[in-house]
């Protein structure tokens, strides 16, 4: 038997990992963000790509909770962002992942500090951080510089060390703010097809880009923003290449 609308609706409820309802972001007099609406699926990978200026960042911000919305609902999974509070704001946090385009890595810890940082200040016990951190470095090919410090790696490794840091803790959801912005055309490919095998093991990937060339050679869902609002939402298919 089919199942029902309601069922339906159930199952692709569950199925979205996050959604914006008309949100608004204004700081002062300046606006950022105007009746912005989407939805993205668990296991999606998508850019959001448009102008300096457009609103890429502020997106990324209200998804992590550094900014809240002016108006509309951030929903992530079943929770409406405007309603965290307190001690749920870093509970909410575990569950996104985040890659800053100048790595932000601690110059005075090795690789692998770097990367289970995010589980000792969870408290989890040093064993299993040890595993978990050999673990991820091994799935972003760095497991034999685990002792290594930030300054003895390539750029294209710094950032790997970022993701790893990222995922390390299993998030949901993982956001990178132009992550490929001072990289060369070779390594932005190899940080972009790392990016979209953590979609295979159910993780949601966003990144923002500027890098238009790059995001029509992904071929994966685009949306367009233009002074602060939702010009295009491109799927995947009709990107052209």
């Amino acid at each position: 038997m089919p199942p029902t609308a309601a069922e339906q609706s159930a199952i692709l409820h569950r199925m979205t990992v996050l959604r914006f309802d008309n949100v608004a972001k204004t700081y002062g007099g300046r606006t950022a963000l105007t009746d912005v609406s989407f939805a993205v699926e668990a296991g999606e990978m998508l850019f959001v790509t448009g102008h300096s200026g457009a609103g890429k960042s502020t997106l990324l911000r209200l998804i992590h909770l550094t900014e809240r919305p002016s108006r509309g609902a951030v929903i992530f999974g079943e929770r409406n962002l405007s309603k965290v509070r307190g001690r749920r704001i870093a509970l909410h946090r575990r569950e996104v992942g985040v890659v800053f385009q100048d790595h932000r890595l601690l110059g005075d810890r090795s690789v692998g500090d770097n990367v289970g940082l995010p589980l000792l200040l969870r408290g989890m016990h040093r064993g299993e951080i040890a595993k978990r951190v050999r673990s991820t470095l091994e799935k972003v090919g760095l497991a034999e510089r685990e002792r290594a410090l930030p300054s003895q790696l390539s750029a294209g490794e710094q950032q790997r060390v970022g993701i790893a840091r990222a995922v390390v803790a299993e998030p949901r959801l993982l956001v990178a703010d132009e992550p490929t912005g001072n990289l060369d055309p070779a390594l932005s490919t190899e940080i972009m097809a790392l990016l979209e095998s953590l979609t295979a093991r159910g993780t949601t990937v966003m990144v923002a880009s500027h890098d238009l060339a790059l995001v029509r050679r992904m071929k994966k869902r685009v949306l367009v923003l233009h002074e602060g609002r939702l010009a295009d939402d491109i799927a995947a298919g009709e990107v052209a290449a």
